[in-house]
Parts: C-alpha cells; structure tokens; sequence
C-alpha cells in the first residue's frame, strides 16, 4: 500500500542539505512528487517542502528513521499524510461574508479541512452552522468574562484537537496568553487600511479620503494586534464613483479571497515561519 506524505523542514543553511533529503527517502523508497525549497540569505536559514509517496515504510517508521536524520542538522521538520485533512476550528463575531466563504468552499472540496466548531460571541450564524452539520458555541465576551470566555474557547479547540484556529472577522482581542497558546496555528484576517483609518467604520473613512484602493492582509495571530508574520495581502481599485457601500462590498470580497488563500496554504502546509515572515512554497 502506497502512502503520501508531505514532509516540511528548515535548519541552518549548508551545502548538501537537498542531497541528504533526497537520499534519504530513496533509501526508503520515497519517490519526490513535488519539492520546494529556499534559501534565506539574511538569516542564514534553509527551508524545505516535500510531497512524497512511499510504500516500504509506515508513518511510525518514518518518524524514528527522521529523528535520527534530522539530528545532525538540528532541523526542525514536520511529517503530515498528504490526505489528512486539517482540523479546525472558526471564531466569527457579526460579520459573516468570510464564515460564509470558507463553509462553502470547504464542502465543495476546495479547502482540505475538518471544520469540527464554530465559536461565536454572537448567536448570529448558529443556523448557517446547523445547515454545515457544525457544532455552534455560543460564548459572549465582556470585559468582566473575558478570561473565563477565553478558557473557554480554549476548551473545546483542545477538545476537538484543533490544528488550526480562523478568526473569520472575530472581532475581540485575544489575550497575550492565547495568542501564545496559539502560536502559529491561528491565521486571522483585517482590512489593510491599518494604521490609516483605525476603529469604526475604516470604509467610511477611507471614503472621505479618497483612496484609490482598499485591501485585506492574512496573518499569523500574535500578541501583537494585527501585526504578525503575513500570509497573504490583496487589493481592489476604487474610484471616486464608488459609495461606501461599493467600498464596503469590495472590502469583503476582498476579504474572503485572501483568508481562503491564506487558509489553502497553511492546511496544504506551505506556509513556514522565517522569523516575523514567512516563506510560502506555492
């Protein structure tokens, strides 16, 4: 029985990395199906995507049999099978247009997850979530419930082994503490008009400046509000003609395009972190 795998690795840069790697799953009787790589010359840092099928080996002996490789490279590799789609989890407040996008494009097989909650402080969407067959929670958020919402929300993406977290316009700041929790496994989504027009209304701002374009950037969630590493950024053009509600339309088009993106990428584990950036081998 032939089984796939996609292997992703980074370590310091020397030469004869992607030799050892390939050799490595020749042995074993990998045969390389697709393969990326990139060299990060301001860091010093190699970095590596392999989709690979192998038949001799099993996942457990492949994982024994790259501990001892990785070793002397000091790499930091991940082993995933290819097929396994990526369990989820989604946070949205009130606004649903990218909710709406990723449940669509997960069930028409466009996004390889397992979308297992949606978590809301809002009551909102629950029936969008009934017509998905996905659970709804329901946990409003105040300042005096914050913490215990929190471990809350914690709760069930432990539960239901969440390997991602969307914030699909979750409109509540995490903590410091979540945000470490969830480091590198939570992708949220803005409009890029930040730090122009900051609180409510960015749309009707940006209008009464005239801008000519508006976008949205897809990120990694940090403690650092809406400034971690990139994943995906897109504009669309305005004119002068267009109203803010043209504007605001756009804007959630725009949205929904990139975090669909941004979410392909990561669930197809091409996305690697390169400190406060990162490295997406399309």
């Amino acid at each position: 029985m032939t089984h796939a795998y996609i292997l992703t690795l980074s370590c310091r840069d020397r030469p004869g990395i992607v030799h050892a790697v390939s050799g490595f799953l020749l042995e074993r009787g990998g045969n390389i199906e697709e393969a990326a790589q990139y060299n990060d010359h301001d860091t010093g840092l190699f970095f590596m995507r392999v989709q690979f099928a192998c038949q001799q080996l099993t996942q457990g002996d492949l994982l024994r049999d790259l501990r001892l490789f990785a070793e002397p490279f000091q790499m930091d590799w991940k082993l995933h099978p290819t097929q396994a789609a990526m369990s989820t989890v989604i946070l949205v407040s009130r606004d649903g247009h990218c909710l709406n996008d990723l449940l669509f494009r997960w069930k028409s097989g466009l996004l390889p997850l397992d979308v297992r909650a949606i978590i809301s402080n809002h009551r909102d969407f629950y029936q969008l979530a009934a017509s998905y067959n996905v659970p709804f929670h329901y946990i409003p958020v105040s300042a005096a419930t914050k913490a215990q919402a929190e471990a809350r929300q914690l709760e069930i993406i432990e539960a239901e082994g969440a390997e991602l977290v969307i914030l699909a316009r979750y409109m509540q700041i995490l903590s410091d503490d979540l945000c470490q929790r969830l480091a590198g496994r939570a992708i949220n989504i803005h409009h890029s008009m930040l730090p122009s027009f900051k609180g409510a209304k960015p749309y009707h701002q940006a209008h009464q400046r005239g801008v000519k374009v508006i976008g949205a950037t897809a990120h990694y969630v940090t403690s650092d509000l809406d400034e971690g590493p990139i994943i995906e950024q897109d504009v669309t053009r305005v004119e002068h003609k267009d109203t803010v509600e043209h504007l605001v339309a756009r804007g959630k088009d725009t949205e929904s395009r990139v975090l669909a993106r941004a979410v392909k990428w990561h669930s197809e584990r091409r996305v690697l972190l390169d400190g406060h950036k990162t490295v997406i081998f399309k």
